[in-house]
């Protein structure tokens, strides 16, 4: 490819500089500059990404915009929602985008998803009108989403934010390989009335076989029926002979194409508790709120490009400004899965120290992602933001309209949200150390209409298309995730060994632990 380093870029040597005569100015001064915030500020249909507490003049702005262009930042982006094959480690296009398009609008590779789409919407109707029933003539009461990672957060954020209509099928997710969680989870459940859907693209993730295998056992002891396998089981998988072998009919399974990756998969059969607990009409809202920005995405120049504004915003805190933590604070209580979803999507997708010619990036890619929910979290961390000593930058998400009725506590809700990233970017003048607020801390705000199924579909494609806007800056893949696969190989070692096969050859340390806990195990 022969694409330069990201800080061989010409606009790198003056975002630099910029920096540099930009730290000593405090961000409050910033703040009062009319045309300044008109400038950053991007309103979309239900959706605002507010920016003006930012760290930025229109100089940096402008310099950060000609890094996008040095990197072809349109062209790439042709690229992605085109087919090209992105994901280079692996020779695969990311067509996440493909998966919430119109019909007709997606590339040839694509061309199954309308008619997978019509199959989810038929099943998860049958089970919700009750004729799909349990090996006993019974309807479906509770379904089990047995998944990790992308076949997990996604479904559980979106379900748990705009919570199942009465009448569905209650959802429970089991992604743990813990025992606690899968005993828990079974415990109350009636076997004759529970549809465990399987969810995993390989059918080997370790977690999600145990938890599935445990699933089937606690089935089969309790109805004795390995006939009804397929009335209480459905996979999501692109290995349907695993899928098979594990008792799964093959009209039970779900495509899972190996051109989506598992971070990026709610839209696809991953999403089908998404349809299960909130009905089709929501997952059709759903894919129609991420197709907008997608469009918006793919369309707005870049100075009025919500996702690329914010990856650039993002570059311009972690390599120019030092900000190696990113807080992501939601104040509703809806979404406190989100900081685990962007934790995930973020340095899972960009936590990478190589390019796609294998050469050394040469600046930090990925932040820190974490985060909680306010204002429970303005009462743990919050401290640490305001007179720590470690940089940051932070979004703050909020919802100006809300369901339940209470306004004196959404108002004190959103009062917290405006004040806290007023005191992290404005800080104050007490004279006793104390109680001084330095302030100078960068964050942008969103803000939702209201929590619905397309503005959440709009707000999770917002963030999928700022990391790859990252990763295209630092010319990195975001779509692999090798780093993870060394800790599971190590780990087949480790089980045996705590089985009682021989630690010869071990590590002292890990040999040690391993019979420690073998002990302390038996007594």
């Amino acid at each position: 490819m022969n694409r330069p380093a990201a800080h061989e870029l010409p606009a790198w040597g003056s975002l630099a500089r910029l920096a540099a005569r930009l730290s000593p100015v405090p961000l409050r001064n910033l703040l009062d500059d009319d045309a300044r915030g008109a400038a950053l500020r991007v309103r979309l249909n239900g959706l605002l990404f507010d920016f003006t507490r930012q760290r930025v003049d229109p100089a940096a702005l402008a310099e950060l915009l000609s890094l996008a262009e040095q990197r072809d930042w349109q062209g790439r982006v042709r690229q992605l929602v085109e087919g090209g094959a992105v994901n280079t480690t692996e020779n695969r296009p990311a067509l996440h985008t493909a998966l919430r398009s119109p019909p007709g609008e997606a590339p040839e590779a694509a061309r199954e998803v309308p008619g997978t789409l019509s199959r989810m919407e038929r099943f998860a109707g049958a089970v919700t009108c009750g004729s799909w029933t349990g090996c006993s003539g019974r309807a479906i009461t509770d379904v089990v989403n047995v998944g990790i990672g992308g076949s997990d957060l996604g479904p559980r954020l979106v379900v748990d934010a705009l919570q199942p209509h009465d009448g569905r099928p209650a959802l429970h997710f089991v992604p743990n390989i813990d025992g606690h969680v899968i005993s828990k989870t079974l415990a109350g459940l009636d076997p004759e009335t529970t549809l465990f859907i399987i969810a995993s693209k390989s059918f080997t993730t370790r977690e999600t076989r145990v938890n599935g295998e445990t699933a089937r056992s606690w089935f089969l002891e309790r109805t004795n029926r390995p006939d009804a396998i397929g009335r209480h089981f459905v996979g999501v998988t692109g290995n349907r002979e695993a899928a098979a072998a594990f008792g799964l009919p093959r009209e039970n399974l779900f495509p899972m194409w190996d051109w989506v990756g598992g971070r990026y998969s709610l839209w696809s059969p991953v999403g089908l508790p998404i349809m299960l607990a909130l009905g089709t009409a929501a997952f059709a809202e759903l894919l129609g709120g991420a197709h907008t920005m997608d469009r918006h995405f793919q369309t707005a120049p870049a100075a009025g490009n919500a996702p690329l504004l914010a990856a650039l915003l993002g570059i311009w805190n972690i390599d120019f400004l030092g900000a190696a933590n990113h807080a992501v604070l939601p104040y509703d209580q809806r979404l406190r899965l989100l900081p685990d979803y962007l934790q995930q999507l973020e340095t899972e997708s960009n936590g990478k120290r190589v390019r796609h010619d294998g050469s050394p990036v040469g600046v930090h890619t990925a932040p820190v992602v974490w985060g909680g929910i306010g204002t429970t979290g303005q009462h743990a961390f919050h401290q640490l933001l305001h007179q720590g000593t470690r940089a940051f930058s932070a979004d703050f998400i909020v919802c100006a309209a809300t369901e339940h009725g209470l306004e004196e506590h959404h108002r004190w809700l959103v009062a917290n949200a405006l004040s806290q990233g007023k005191a992290m970017a404005a800080g104050n003048d007490a004279h006793d150390p104390h109680r001084a607020v330095r302030g100078n801390h960068a964050t942008s705000t969103i803000v939702l209409d209201r929590l619905a199924p397309a503005t959440i579909g709009a707000l999770l494609a917002f963030y999928e298309h700022k990391v790859f806007c990252q990763g295209l800056i630092w010319d990195i893949n975001s779509f692999d995730q090798w780093g993870v696969e060394l800790g599971k190989q190590l780990a087949v070692t480790v089980f045996g060994q705590l089985a009682g096969e021989s630690t010869r050859g071990q590590d002292r340390t890990t040999r040690s632990l391993v019979e420690h806990l073998i002990e302390q195990g038996r007594a």
